[in-house]
Parts: C-alpha cells; sequence; structure tokens
C-alpha cells in the first residue's frame, strides 16, 4: 500500500507472490549483458584468474546492494522505490531528480539497450532492409509496452515465460562450452598466448561491465506494494534471484572459457554465438541467435513491468509531470508513465540508431547516472538509522554498518569509472541529468 493510497482512487495491489517476483528478478538481471559483456571482461581482465575474480566480485557487490535494498524496502514498501527512499532521505527535489534521470536516462535506456541486442540477433534470422536493426528495436519497445499496459496479469505472465526459456539457453551454453567445443590451439610466443596483469583502470573498466550485466535486481524495490507478504518475500526474491544468476554467470563464464580460452573470448564480438558454433555448426549460430533475443526480450519486458513505476511516483509529486501519476485501476499498470517511457526508448533508439555500436553507446550513457544514485540509495539507510533508531525493520541488513559502508564505497568507484574509461555517450547521459537540474530550479523559481 502506497503512503498516498487514500487520497487516491486506484492505487497498487499486492498481486505478486514469491515465483512471480523471483522470476522478475532472474528475468531482468539475466539479459543482454551475459551475452555481449564476457568478451570485453575477458579483454580487459587480462588472465583467466582476474576475469573470474571479477565474476565473483560483482555477484558479491550485488548481493551487499541486494541487503541494503531489502532493509529499503521492507521498511518503507512503496511503489516509487528508490524515489521513495530519495524522498524521506534528502527531500523532494533530489527525488525528482532521480525520477527524471530514471525516466529519461536510467530505465529508458536500459529498454534501449535490449532492444538493441534483441535487434541484432534477430536480423541474423530474417533481414528487414537497410534498417533492420533499427525497425525491431523499435517493434519490441511498441510491442512490450502494449502487453503491459493490457494489465500486471499479462505482464508477469510474459516474464514468467520468458525467464524459463532464457535460462535454459544458459544451460545450452554451459553444456556446449564444458562438453562440445574447444578453443583453438593459440601457439607458444605469440601476442593472444601471453598474458599479463592489467593496469588497475582496465579492470574498473571491465568491472563496469561486469556490473552492468549483474545489474536490475534493484527494480524490485518498486514493486514493493504489489509482492505478496512483501515484508518477508522481498528480502528472499532478492538473495535467491541473485544466488541463481551468480551461480549461472560462473558456469556460463567458465564455459566460454572452457570452449574457446581467454584469447578466443576477447577477440569475439558475439562470444555465445561464436561458442554454440563451434560446438555445433552453424545450427549452434542459429539457436543462439534466438536465445538472447529471448534473453533481450526478458530484461526488455521486466524493465517496462518496473521502470514506469518511478514515472507514476514523479506524477504524484510534481505538478509538471502530474499526467503521469495516474493509476489504471482496472488493468493495474501506471498508464501514462508507461506510454511516455515507450518514447522516449525509441528517441534513445534512433539516437543510438546513428553509432556503430548501440549497445556500447547506451551503456556510456546510463552508467554514470546509474551509480551516482545507487550510492545515494544506499546513503539513505544511514539516515533511516540514525532518525528511526527505534522503528520497527521485518529485515535488518547484516553486520551494519560495514555492508552499507562498503556498498556505497564501490558505489563511488564506479561512478569514477564510469566516467573515466567510457566514452561520449557518458556526457550526454550527465547532459540529460543537468536538464533535470535546470527544470527544477524553474520549478522552484515558480513555487
Amino acid at each position: 500500500m502506497t503512503d498516498h493510497a487514500e487520497n487516491t482512487p486506484a492505487a497498487p495491489r499486492p498481486v505478486l507472490d514469491l515465483k512471480d517476483a523471483v522470476a522478475l528478478v532472474v528475468g531482468i538481471i539475466v539479459g543482454a549483458g551475459i551475452f555481449k559483456a564476457p568478451s570485453l571482461v575477458a579483454k580487459f581482465s587480462g588472465t583467466p584468474e582476474i576475469m573470474m575474480a571479477a565474476w565473483v566480485l560483482g555477484g558479491i557487490i550485488s548481493i551487499l546492494g541486494a541487503l541494503c535494498y531489502a532493509e529499503l524496502a521492507t521498511s518503507h514498501p512503496n511503489a516509487g522505490g528508490e524515489y521513495h527512499f530519495l524522498e524521506r532521505a534528502f527531500g523532494g527535489d533530489v527525488a525528482r531528480l532521480f525520477a527524471w534521470a530514471r525516466m529519461t536516462v536510467i530505465a529508458s535506456g536500459s529498454i534501449a539497450i535490449f532492444a538493441f541486442v534483441f535487434a541484432d540477433y534477430a536480423t541474423q534470422l530474417v533481414r528487414l532492409g537497410e534498417h533492420s536493426s533499427s525497425i525491431y528495436a523499435a517493434l519490441l519497445v511498441v510491442a512490450l509496452t502494449l502487453i503491459n499496459i493490457i494489465g500486471i496479469d499479462a505482464g508477469k505472465r510474459t516474464q514468467n515465460f520468458l525467464t524459463v526459456i532464457e535460462v535454459a539457453g544458459l544451460v545450452a551454453i554451459i553444456i556446449a562450452g564444458f562438453f562440445f567445443a574447444t578453443p583453438e590451439v593459440v601457439p607458444a610466443g605469440t601476442e593472444a598466448a601471453k598474458s599479463a596483469t592489467p593496469e588497475l583502470g582496465m579492470v574498473g573498466l571491465a568491472m563496469v561491465f561486469v556490473l552492468l550485466t549483474y545489474g536490475g535486481w534493484n527494480d524490485a524495490a518498486y514493486l514493493s506494494a504489489e509482492i505478496k507478504d512483501g515484508q518477508r518475500n522481498i528480502a528472499r526474491s532478492l538473495l535467491i534471484g541473485l544466488g541463481i544468476v551468480t551461480a549461472l554467470y560462473l558456469l556460463v563464464s567458465l564455459a566460454y572459457l572452457s570452449g574457446l580460452g581467454l584469447a578466443g573470448m576477447a577477440k569475439s564480438d558475439a562470444v555465445a554465438s561464436d561458442l554454440l558454433t563451434r560446438a555445433w555448426g552453424p545450427t549452434g549460430g542459429a539457436i543462439i541467435s534466438i536465445i538472447v533475443a529471448v534473453a533481450a526480450i526478458t530484461s526488455a519486458n521486466a524493465t517496462i513491468l518496473t521502470g514506469a513505476r518511478t514515472s507514476y511516483a514523479l506524477g504524484r509529486d510534481w505538478s509538471l509531470f502530474k499526467f503521469l501519476g495516474v493509476w489504471d485501476g482496472e488493468r493495474g499498470v501506471p498508464k501514462n508513465a508507461m506510454i511516455v517511457q515507450s518514447v522516449i526508448a525509441l528517441v534513445l533508439v534512433v539516437f543510438g540508431s546513428y553509432n556503430t555500436d548501440g549497445f556500447k553507446n547506451m551503456v556510456d550513457y546510463t552508467a554514470p547516472v546509474f551509480w551516482l544514485f545507487f550510492f545515494l540509495t544506499g546513503m539513505s539507510l544511514f539516515i533511516f538509522r540514525k532518525w528511526e533508531p527505534h522503528a520497527h525493520r521485518a529485515f535488518k541488513v547484516p553486520f551494519y554498518p560495514v555492508t552499507p559502508l562498503l556498498f556505497c564505497g564501490v558505489c563511488v568507484y564506479m561512478l569514477y569509472s564510469s566516467l573515466a574509461y567510457t566514452g561520449k555517450g557518458a556526457l550526454v547521459g550527465v547532459g540529460v541529468l543537468l536538464a533535470g537540474v535546470l527544470l527544477l530550479l524553474i520549478d522552484q523559481r515558480k513555487r
């Protein structure tokens, strides 16, 4: 139940059980990243040991963050998720700036990332002319938005179905890597055979892609008001979902390493396709194209489902965007917010189409803004503990304050890495955030 429920005719209802919530967490996380990022992680890591350590560290960091978010979400359940936490901790202006950033950069950029991955692999199956990738990406955004506008039940059924297919695809990659593919023999003394300890900056860049691949678990906070028995199931869904994903990612990374070798991974543009082609020939390549397309659909669907919740919260509290704060009680979705989110994602698809690597461009675009607000959300836990020392907390983050301090420290380092080691897309994302600051200043003057 939201804080504003008494004043609105329709509000979110608890309709998602633990199975649905775990499927959403797994579906959001397991997507485009695990089929695109491992080759870049291998390239920037330099050695198999550092590469695998990066994937283990990514899982640990994500679990630290999930523990912090579990306390926040169970103590303050709200459809606004991080928006609600930031509003209570730092005030309405910071929360509104976050909602602006999520609407224009974080959620919409993530939807565009998944749309590009889907489009690239769908084009390998059936080409739709010169602008095939852009057409596929746009069609995916529109189709999934329409499915979720139909209602929460349609959205969650689609999510559960796609997640099962997606995990089965990862299992196929694990089998192919361990039992059917063997890496090329690289002659000793060649550049490809040499391994070296990478510079710290390169490890930081590798972690940008590792944590991108783990990203999305925090979106469960946006469904905190819609999960049945939320005080128990929010924490359980986060930890169970992340446990499943971490195990899958480690096995998949080892499968890539076993089937292609570090040098083969580092030079691959489509590491999953190369692995299955090596294992099962052209048929394997076609299979992985379908799997990756399904994975991208799954993550895009989950992000559309959760992303519009922040815009809904923004519309309730900022008169400039009040048309977003309308909840369709019959369908159980924030209809207007979903439509606006879809339009912004389509604009980003067009923007990305003018770059040779739309996937990387969108990663650069979203990363700095994402880590900035991750840090602020982590800091809000300290503020609530100080302001409400005796409040009932159904779940408390273990080893406080060490756990949230570690998480916040990682956020600061990742914010630095996402600015120092990424491309011009990061500057565009920061520019959009600054446009939100300008809107807030104009609004303050009016008030």
